[in-house]
């Protein structure tokens, strides 16, 4: 018999029980109204997801619950309809990871998340109580299981549901987003779950949530871990997949198309600003243009993602900037049509230099003066973002944070920064894709030399190795968690990785001061990098 299962990819918000609730309400409407018969949404989808240390409030349960209960009515105006619902639950005396099943106008049955993952951005175990107790329905003659996303990164839930009588096992998810997961999520599925004769219905999560970025990407395998369906990436859906019995049927629909990293990584950081700055309530953002690539890859980011009117680029010269600077930046904004102010910082870095003429007489200039630019700049955005409501967005890389080559309360003032996790190569293949759409950053940015032009004739490798360098043995210690000699055996000079290693592990009191930024590799500074700023040790 024919069961048609819908996968409903919703983008949830932490904490907004209601507004989720009428969000899954609205997608199983239109998905009774498609004919489906089952509908899966994503983990914890009714309280969003990760709900971190809320869910050390006992009130926080309560919500959840009362909605899970009113939901559950509202759906009793299609009594045939299961859905599958996320929420958080407490009960005899622990809390738990849950998948209830509504049907009926009555929650017909719950499964509790059994695999807690506890690495890299998870930390589960410090909220969930795991169990291993299957949970299995039926509909029209198929037995359908119900395993919670890291049970399937393993082959124990998945052979209990099995055991149990299941035919096929639908997942809701909420699997954050960082470049190739998507291949990993295929090589976890076929290794745990299509081996034990299950076809899986894999519903995950999109949308921004602080630093993480779930990026949807939903399918389905049959049992011989073929795709059947593939919805897309970084944006909400709902598709209707048939099954006959335990077998998913060919769709009419075809599956999403695969796209590149660069397009899988610009979606993303899109997808993370609109959800930031939408969820958070800010009426626009506002960064400082300096006619750089970071700053003009951050702007393309920005009204793509919120449209032009709620984008306001300020560019602040100061004796060394160059002209080509400014006329660079006057064409990007021109292309982009945003609101563009230029002020001078000239009188304010004279005004600094006068008050502290004595304090420093007989001592050159250095890295201080420098800095002193930065931070007018950072104070000039951050007044405006007080004045007008709109949150400042840094510029800064991954690159440039990993080493230190940035301002504290400069160029790292703000309130969400959006390249954090984009290493300065991967910057310059980003405005390349985004250009490749349309024309919108001038080639000029993406050929001349980087530049801080915070002294004359200044660039970047005036004190940084070249990017390809930095970024190949930044990969390696930071998201590999290579060692040194590793490498050097890799073909790095010594000199080169001990540098960048130790600038790391010296600018670690810097990046626990930086705004939050969007996480795409799978190990970026924020979450999944908890290194003491104290320490004495050296490998």
């Amino acid at each position: 018999m024919i069961v048609k299962v819908a996968i409903a990819q919703i983008n949830s918000t932490v904490g907004d029980i209601a507004g989720n609730a009428e969000r899954i309400l609205a997608f199983s409407r239109r998905a009774a109204q498609q004919g489906a018969d089952i509908v899966v949404t994503p983990e914890l989808s009714l309280v969003g997801y990760p709900p971190e240390d809320l869910l050390l409030r006992q009130a926080f349960y309560a919500k959840s619950e009362q909605a899970l209960q009113t939901l559950a009515a509202s759906l009793a105006a299609w009594p045939e309809l299961f859905v599958l619902v996320g929420h958080a639950r407490h009960a005899d005396g622990a809390n738990y990871n849950a998948v209830s099943v509504l049907h009926g106008g009555a929650v017909s049955g719950t499964y509790y998340k059994g695999a807690l993952p506890n690495d890299a951005v998870f930390d589960e175990k410090r909220y969930f109580t795991p169990s291993e107790t299957p949970f299995v329905f039926e509909v029209k003659g198929t037995r359908f299981g119900i395993n919670i996303c890291e049970d399937t990164w393993w082959p124990d839930a998945p052979a209990r549901a099995r055991q149990a009588g299941a035919e096929v096992l639908l997942v809701p998810n909420g699997s954050p987003f960082h470049i190739d997961k998507q291949s990993l999520r295929y090589q976890k599925m076929r290794a745990n779950v299509t081996p034990q004769g299950l076809a899986l219905v894999f519903a995950n999560l999109v949308g921004g949530q602080d630093e993480l970025i779930f990026d949807g990407s939903s399918f389905v395998l049959d049992a011989a871990g073929e795709p059947m369906a593939q919805l897309p990436h970084a944006q909400e859906a709902l598709q209707i997949v048939e099954f006959d019995g335990a077998r998913p049927l060919p769709q009419p629909q075809a599956l999403a198309p695969g796209l590149s990293t660069e397009a899988q990584v610009y979606q993303a950081l899109v997808l993370g600003v609109r959800d930031y700055i939408g969820k958070n309530g800010f009426p626009g953002v506002l960064l400082g243009l300096s006619g750089g690539v970071d700053s003009a890859l951050t702007l393309a980011i920005a009204v793509d993602a919120l449209g032009a009117d709620k984008v306001r680029a300020v560019m602040m010269p100061s004796p060394y900037t160059a002209s080509i600077s400014l006329d660079d930046s006057r064409d990007m904004v021109q292309r982009l049509g945003v609101r563009y102010d230029e002020i001078s910082i000239g009188a304010c870095f004279d005004a600094f230099r006068n008050t502290l003429a004595a304090e420093f007489a007989g001592l050159p200039e250095d890295a201080t003066e420098e800095n002193i630019q930065a931070r007018i700049r950072g104070t000039l955005l951050m007044a405006m973002s007080n004045k007008h409501g709109s949150i400042v967005l840094t510029t800064g890389n991954k690159s440039e944070m990993a080493v230190g080559y940035c301002t504290l309360y400069g160029d790292m003032a703000g309130g969400f920064a959006v390249i954090k996790d984009i290493a300065k190569t991967l910057v310059y293949r980003l405005c390349a894709y985004r250009n490749s759409l349309s024309d919108i950053i001038p080639q000029r940015i993406l050929t001349r030399p980087p530049s801080a032009e915070l002294r004359p004739d200044q660039t970047d490798q005036d004190s940084l190795p070249p990017y390809e360098i930095l970024d190949a043995i930044m990969q390696r210690y930071m998201e590999e968690n290579q060692s040194l000699a590793e490498i050097e055996a890799a073909g790095f000079a010594r000199a080169d990785v001990e540098r960048i290693t130790r600038l790391i592990k010296l600018s670690e009191y810097k990046r626990r001061q930086a705004p939050v930024g969007i996480r795409i590799t799978h190990r970026g500074f924020g979450r999944d990098w908890r290194y003491p700023i104290t320490s004495r040790f050296r490998e």
